[in-house]
């Protein structure tokens, strides 16, 4: 004979009360919240207050010296007309992707992945070794690496000495090919930030995927098409982001270097902006260079989050 007992589930005696949800969410409550405010004023003062001042500048005649310095008037989309049709402008837009091109997403990229791999493979002692030269010259100052560089393509400086010394003729490289120089000098700069993501990225990859792929008789250069880059995509296209952001920025190395010279030949928006803003006074037209610059990395970083795989854009 059977009895059936029903059996009926009870909380345990000393349950935990559930924490009640706040207005922001579990963590972020009202009272925590007030906390933050001095700090959103702060964001609010000296980034959002000088970003909106200076999209109020794009569209003034505002100048630094002169009539405009007094009475600064509107002038809607007369600021970026001017641009748009002056041949100085379209001459430091290409040379702005000539620059980025060469040294951020060939250059930079490119010698950071082949010092990446070789880091890699080889022992303790030359990675630390060649870890070290290579970070040394990204943590130089910008002053310092444009005067080493400068000195390094002059005239009678360090790359014609040793042209000559083995029967080569040497050149103004600042003079004869001055973008080319000035992007070497990037390359030369930057290509360490570039190494540390690839390198980090690398060490995330796991050693048995390369062992299968060797058993089955994959070569290096397979692995490498097959099996690290596509492993390395979300790693390529953040580096490729912020290295293009930083290098249309570059302003100190080029001035230091090359001035935008000779008659423009390597004057980047920067260095046409920083000219028009300071050197002839036009406040409000080189605030719109600055916003269309800002408005190329933008769309550039538009692209490359178009190469991020799905997953990690959410």
């Amino acid at each position: 004979m059977s009895t059936s007992v029903d059996t009926v589930t009870t909380p345990p005696p000393h349950a935990a009360p559930q924490r009640k949800q706040g207005p922001l969410g579990n963590r972020l409550t009202a009272r925590r919240g007030l906390l933050m405010v001095p700090a959103f004023v702060l964001i609010a003062i000296f980034m959002l207050g000088p970003i909106a001042y200076s999209i109020y500048l794009a569209f003034t005649n505002k100048a630094v010296r002169g009539e405009n310095a007094k009475s600064v008037e509107f002038v809607a989309l007369d600021n970026f007309i001017t641009a748009f049709s002056d041949d100085r402008f379209w001459n430091a837009v290409v040379l702005t992707l000539i620059f980025t091109l060469i040294s951020a997403v060939i250059g930079q990229n490119l010698l950071g992945m082949v010092l990446a791999l070789l880091m890699e493979k080889a022992n303790r002692i030359v990675t630390f070794i060649g870890t070290s030269i290579v970070i040394l010259a990204w943590i130089l100052p910008e002053v310092v690496a444009g005067y080493l560089l400068y000195t390094f393509f002059a005239d009678q400086g360090s790359l014609n000495t040793l042209l000559t010394s083995i029967g080569l003729p040497g050149q103004d490289w600042l003079f004869s090919a001055p973008i080319l120089a000035v992007s070497f000098a990037n390359i030369w700069r930057g290509t360490a930030f570039t190494m540390l993501i690839y390198s980090a990225a690398l060490t995330s990859i796991p050693k048995d995927v390369y062992e299968s792929a060797e058993i089955d008789g994959a070569g290096a250069f397979t692995r490498l098409m097959r099996i690290t880059i596509p492993l390395m995509r979300t790693a390529i296209a953040t580096n490729l982001m912020l290295i293009t952001l930083q290098t249309l920025s570059v302003f100190g190395l080029i001035f230091i270097m090359t001035g935008g010279g000779p008659s423009g030949r390597s004057q980047t928006l920067p260095l046409y902006m920083y000219e028009q803003a300071f050197s002839y006074g036009q406040l409000g037209y080189g605030t719109a260079i600055a916003l269309i610059l800002l408005a190329i990395g933008a769309l550039a970083s538009l692209i490359y989050l178009k190469l991020l795989p799905e997953e990690d854009k959410r």
